[in-house]
C-alpha cells in the first residue's frame, strides 16, 4: 500500500485552518483522510481516529481530553471539529465496572462530552481512552480482515505481522472490547499494534505521522503474505457480454425495486420505496459464477457493516432472464423466504432487546444475481452506494480467502444480532426521511426556466431526479450547479422527446442507474408564433412532434414501467392556461399543447387501475428562473414585444397585469403545484391546477 502522506500537503493544511485549532488536532484530520481516502482500508464511515490532548474545563483549566472522530463521520473528510471532544479521566474510570449495558454505556458517552451539542463519539471512545499512544488509528483493512476472517486466522495474522502485533480473538464493539484490550496489553509491553478479529487493526505513535506510517507499514506486510498465499483472481468479460448485463440489468431492476418497495398502510401513499445501485461488472459476475452459494450468502467482513448490507445478502438461483414473468416469481419466492428467515432470525434473539422492539424491516439491502452481479438497495442513493461498495470489498475478501483454501468464519450469530440492534449503531442510520425519500422522479426540459424549478424544489423535497433535455450544455450547467447541493442525487440524460429511440434509452438508463422511476415531469415544449393564415406547416408539424407525439412516447413509456414496478406512479404534465384560453397567432403551440393536455386526461383513465396518477399544472408566462431564461419565451418573446411596442421588463409587466391578483409567475411557483400533486396530498387524478394568477377566461370549466 502507497504510503501518502506529504509534509508539503499537511503544512497546507496547518495553514488552512490556523490558529482556529491546536497543530496537532490538525494534523490528526490530515492522517484521518489519508486514511479515508484509501477504500481499501475504511468505507463510509468507518474507521476511527482519536488524539490525546488537553480541553479546557468550565473553569479554564486544561482537562485530560480525547478527541476521536464523531460517529459515522466519513475520515476522507474529516475536519478539526468533527473528532468530539471527550473527558478521557471519566472514561478511563469506567474500566472498574464489570458490566454496563448498552444504554447506559452510550449515555456515558453523551454525559463525557464537554460539549452537549457535539456530535455522538464512535462506539469504540472507551477503547481508544485505554490504548497507549497519543494518536490511534483503527482501520477495518481488506488485508487484514483476509487474514482474521477464516479458520486460523490468528496464525496467519502472527506469520504476517510478527509477535508485536497482539491479536485479540472477537468481542462486540463498545464496553466488551474495551475490557479485553486493558486486559491484553499488559501481557504485550512491547505491542505497537492490535488486531481485533472481525474488526480491523489499530496502530497508536507518538505523532500522526508515525501511527499513519505504521498502518501503512503493517497492511503493506498483510498485503504482500496475501499475494504471496494466493495471487488475486482477474476477470474480464466482452463486449457482447457487456451489452447483454446492460440488457438484463434495465430488465430486472424495476420489479426488483419495485418488490423491495415496503408496504406503509396509507392508501395514498402506500410504498416506501428504495433506490437501487448496481454492482454489474466482470469482476462481481466471475466472483459469483466461481463461488459457491454458502461462500456469498455469509455475514459481512465486520459487524459494523451490518446496518448496511443486513446479515445476509439475498440469492437468485439460476435466474431466468428471458422470461420476464417467470423472473418475477422467483425474486418473489426469494424475497418470501428472505423475510421468513429474518423474522425466524428476529425472534431468535428477541429476548436480548427492550420488550418493545421490532425488526427494522425484513427486505434484503443486497440482492446476489449470477449471471448479472448484485443490486443494493438503500433509502436513498448514498445509503444504496455505501450497501453497493460494502459489497464489493465482501465479495473481494471472501474470494482471497477461498483463492487460498481458507473457509470463512463469522462470529456467533447472537453477537452479530447484538450489533446489528445496538443503540449507537441504529443512530448513524439516522430518520430524517423527507417527503419523497426514495422517489426517483424524471423532468423533461430540464435545462429551461419551469424545468429547473422544479428539479430544484424536488430535490429539496428529498427526491432523486432524472434531468432531460436536448440542450447539453444548458443540462451539464444545471446538474453541476444542483448537484453542488444535492450531490448525486441528480443525474442528467440526453434526451430527444420527440424520438422513440431517445426515449426509450433515457427510461433503460435510469433503471440500470437507480433501479426505476416513480414520477414523470412532462415539461420539454416548443412553442411558435404565427397566423393560421401564415402557418408553416413544417413548424406546425414540429411542434406537434415535441409537444403531443413527446407526450405520447414518454406516457407510454411510463406506463410500462409502472405497471412493471407495481407500485404505482404520478406523472404531471407541464400544461397552459392557453389549453382553456387560446391566443392569437398561438394556433401551434395552442392546439398541441391541447392534445397534449388531452392525452394526459385519458392516460388518468388508463392507468388508474394501476395506481398511476396523471394530472396537470397550467401556468402562465414564466420568464425566467434565477439567471435561467425560458427557452419557450426566448422563441416568442421578441414576436410578442414588437407587437406590443414593449420591451423585456414590459412584456413580463403586461402579462403581471393581465391576471386577477397582479401576480408575477415564477418557476418556483409552478413548482409547488408539480410537488403537490407528486405528494399526493389529495386522491386526484386528471385534475388540472392553474397556476396563472387567476385569468377568468382560462379557468378549467
Amino acid at each position: 500500500m502507497k504510503n501518502r502522506w506529504s509534509d508539503r500537503d499537511a503544512q497546507a493544511l496547518l495553514s488552512y485552518y490556523g490558529e482556529d485549532y491546536p497543530r496537532e488536532l490538525i494534523l490528526r484530520s490530515y492522517s484521518g483522510r489519508l486514511l479515508g481516502a484509501e477504500p481499501s482500508l475504511v468505507l463510509h464511515g468507518g474507521g476511527n481516529t482519536s488524539l490525546k490532548d488537553h480541553f479546557p474545563d468550565v473553569f479554564g483549566e486544561p482537562a485530560p481530553a480525547l478527541f476521536i472522530k464523531a460517529s459515522g463521520f466519513d475520515l476522507a473528510a474529516i475536519e478539526p471539529q468533527d473528532h468530539v471532544a471527550v473527558d478521557l479521566q471519566r472514561l478511563q474510570s469506567l474500566q472498574t465496572l464489570a458490566a454496563i449495558s448498552d444504554q447506559a454505556m452510550l449515555n456515558e458517552l453523551c454525559a463525557s462530552r464537554f460539549n452537549q451539542s457535539a456530535p455522538v463519539p464512535s462506539i469504540e471512545t472507551l477503547a481508544h481512552a485505554l490504548l497507549p499512544g497519543r494518536f490511534i488509528d483503527h482501520t477495518h483493512a481488506d488485508a487484514i480482515l483476509a487474514l482474521t476472517n477464516q479458520q486460523g486466522g490468528a496464525d496467519h495474522v502472527r506469520r504476517a505481522l510478527g509477535e508485536e502485533v497482539v491479536v485479540l480473538p472477537y468481542v462486540r464493539p463498545g464496553f466488551p472490547l474495551a475490557r479485553q484490550v486493558a486486559e491484553a496489553l499488559p501481557k504485550v509491553p512491547q505491542a505497537r499494534a492490535m488486531v481485533w478479529e472481525h474488526h480491523g487493526i489499530v496502530v497508536w505513535g507518538d505523532t500522526a505521522r508515525q501511527s499513519y506510517d505504521r498502518m501503512i507499514e503493517l497492511v503493506s506486510r498483510a498485503e504482500q503474505y496475501l499475494a504471496e498465499a494466493a495471487p488475486a483472481r482477474t476477470y474480464s468479460r466482452t463486449d457482447e457480454s457487456a451489452e447483454i448485463s446492460d440488457r438484463r440489468l434495465a430488465r430486472l431492476a424495476p420489479v426488483l425495486r419495485g418488490l423491495l418497495a415496503a408496504s406503509t398502510g396509507d392508501d395514498g401513499r402506500p410504498y416506501r420505496r428504495c433506490v437501487l445501485q448496481p454492482l454489474v461488472d466482470a469482476w462481481t459476475a466471475g466472483i459469483l459464477a466461481g463461488g459457491s452459494r454458502s461462500q456469498h450468502v455469509s455475514p459481512p467482513l465486520t459487524s459494523d457493516h451490518l446496518i448496511r448490507t443486513r446479515l445476509l445478502p439475498a440469492w437468485v438461483e439460476a435466474p431466468d432472464f428471458d422470461d420476464e414473468q417467470r423472473l418475477r416469481s422467483q425474486l418473489e419466492e426469494v424475497l418470501a423466504q428472505y423475510a421468513q428467515d429474518y423474522q425466524d432470525y428476529f425472534e431468535r434473539h428477541l429476548s436480548r432487546l427492550p420488550t418493545t422492539a421490532t425488526a427494522t424491516d425484513l427486505r434484503p439491502r443486497v440482492v446476489l444475481i449470477p449471471g448479472l452481479g448484485a443490486l443494493c438497495a438503500g433509502s436513498d442513493a448514498a445509503a444504496a452506494r455505501i450497501a453497493r461498495d460494502v459489497t464489493a470489498h465482501t465479495l473481494e475478501v471472501k474470494d482471497r480467502i477461498a483463492a487460498m483454501g481458507g473457509v470463512y468464519r463469522v462470529p456467533e450469530e447472537e453477537h452479530l444480532f447484538d450489533m446489528e440492534y445496538l443503540p449507537q449503531q441504529q443512530l448513524k442510520l439516522g430518520d430524517g426521511e423527507q417527503p419523497l425519500t426514495g422517489d426517483v422522479v424524471m423532468v423533461t426540459g430540464a435545462a429551461g426556466a419551469i424545468g429547473s424549478g422544479i428539479c430544484s424544489r424536488l430535490l429539496q423535497a428529498g427526491a432523486h431526479v432524472v434531468a432531460t433535455d436536448l440542450d447539453d450544455a444548458g443540462l451539464q450547467s444545471l446538474v453541476g450547479e444542483l448537484s453542488e447541493r444535492y450531490g448525486d442525487r441528480i443525474i442528467g440524460l440526453h434526451q430527444d422527446v420527440s424520438e422513440a429511440e431517445s426515449v426509450a434509452a433515457s427510461f433503460a438508463e435510469v433503471c440500470r442507474v437507480w433501479g426505476g422511476m416513480d414520477g414523470l415531469v412532462i415539461n420539454a415544449g416548443l412553442a411558435h408564433v404565427a397566423t393560421l393564415e401564415e402557418m408553416d406547416m413544417e413548424h406546425f408539424r414540429r411542434l406537434e412532434r415535441v409537444n403531443t407525439d413527446g407526450t405520447v412516447l414518454l406516457l407510454r413509456a411510463a406506463a410500462g414501467l409502472f405497471r412493471r414496478q407495481a407500485t404505482g406512479g404520478d406523472i404531471v404534465l407541464v400544461s397552459t392556461k392557453n389549453v382553456f384560453a387560446p391566443g392569437a397567432g398561438f394556433g401551434a403551440y395552442s392546439a398541441t399543447k391541447a392534445a397534449a393536455h388531452q392525452l394526459a386526461r385519458v392516460a388518468s383513465q388508463e392507468m388508474a387501475a394501476n395506481d398511476v396518477r396523471v394530472n396537470m399544472v397550467a401556468p402562465d408566462a414564466v420568464f425566467a428562473q434565477g439567471e435561467r431564461r425560458s427557452g419557450l419565451w426566448a422563441e416568442v418573446g421578441p414576436e410578442r414585444m414588437r407587437a406590443r411596442g414593449l420591451d423585456q421588463s414590459g412584456l413580463e409587466e403586461y402579462y403581471r397585469n393581465r391576471n386577477l391578483l397582479k401576480a408575477k409567475i415564477t418557476a418556483s411557483q409552478v413548482a409547488e403545484g408539480v410537488l403537490f400533486f407528486l405528494e399526493r396530498r389529495t386522491p386526484s387524478t386528471g385534475a388540472t391546477l392553474p397556476i396563472d394568477g387567476g385569468l377568468p377566461e382560462a379557468t378549467p370549466r
